[in-house]
């Protein structure tokens, strides 16, 4: 028998395994399909304090072992998550979900964390400082340190659940931005998000996506993100979640590690929306594999 329960600040999940903000939208589309609640967790639609349509079409371009994508953060707005989304999420799922907020100013992020704050089936707040896809606000909080800090200053002091704070890989040292978010009182980092990325069509000669570039994920971008989880990791003390590229329970092992207390599946929801299932069922036989008896054991065990 294998125990596969991890704890992130304070919360037991039953797994590692955690489809990413904007690849699971609020979960009941896929509770359709099966039964999310095996699920350690997941991380809703990004939200913004604003409805917001997103970037124009077309949004998404195919590539080798990836997808680029330019949606802009198109959600329906803090109020509407609280009064819509929320009571319909509690439904098919019973176990804390991971709000994601995103903003374009300093005070739309605290004004965010601190209504959902206050929303009970919500355990995690994941800040996301890292959006390549909108023309302003996400990527220059993103990208340096000192902004980085601030956003989590800005919403600790309205919060009282633990903050994670979803760093860029567009950057030059991401674990300077993660220190700097540790030392602002971040409660965890999550990481990567998406790395930008673009297609240009040979028939029109013109960039495939109407926003020209987007945010590059998929199975590609993998080793780049182990390398990241592993820097962050070295860096910081607090729990850190790993994304970016995950497809297969060998990959979650390999995250967990490089330094991941969990992992979040992107991706890989959009092309098998069975994918987080197929991987939390197959985990056990690859820890068994593997001759890991309990995860949490091999947390960071690449460092030693």
């Amino acid at each position: 028998m294998v125990n596969t329960k991890v704890t992130l600040s304070g919360i037991t999940l039953d797994n590692p395994v955690i489809p990413a903000s904007g690849t699971f939208g609020y979960g009941y589309e896929f509770a359709e399909l099966y039964d999310i609640n095996i699920l350690g967790s997941f991380s809703f639609k990004g939200t913004t304090r604003e409805p917001r349509f997103g970037n124009p079409t077309p949004r998404i371009a195919e590539c080798t072992a990836g997808l680029i994508n330019s949606v802009g953060l198109q959600n329906p707005g803090i109020d509407k998550v609280i009064s819509e989304e929320l009571p319909k999420m509690r439904k098919c799922f019973h176990k804390p979900v991971i709000a994601n907020i995103s903003g374009f100013s300093v005070d739309e992020y605290a004004y965010c964390c601190e209504r959902i704050d206050k929303e009970d089936q919500v355990g995690i707040i994941e800040v996301n400082v890292s959006c390549p896809n909108v023309h302003h606000g996400g990527m220059a909080f993103g990208t340096s340190p000192e902004a980085a800090a601030e956003v989590t200053r800005a919403v600790k002091a309205v919060t009282t659940k633990p903050i994670y704070i979803k760093l860029s890989p567009n950057v030059t040292d991401i674990a300077a931005v993660a220190k700097a978010c540790e030392e602002a009182g971040a409660d965890g980092i999550s990481l990567i998000n998406t790395m930008m990325g673009m297609r240009i069509d040979l028939k029109t000669k013109r960039p495939v996506i109407a926003n020209k570039m987007g945010g590059f994920s998929g199975s590609a971008i993998f080793p780049v993100a182990v390398r990241m989880v592993y820097q962050v990791a070295e860096a910081v003390n607090i729990p850190v979640i790993g994304m970016g590229g995950v497809s297969s329970a060998e990959d979650v092992i390999e995250m967990m590690l490089a330094g991941a207390t969990a992992v979040q599946v992107g991706a890989a929801n959009l092309v098998d929306p069975f994918a987080c299932k197929n991987i939390i069922e197959d985990l056990p036989r690859v820890m068994e594999q593997y001759g890991i008896k309990d995860l949490n054991e091999i947390i960071g065990g690449a460092h030693k």
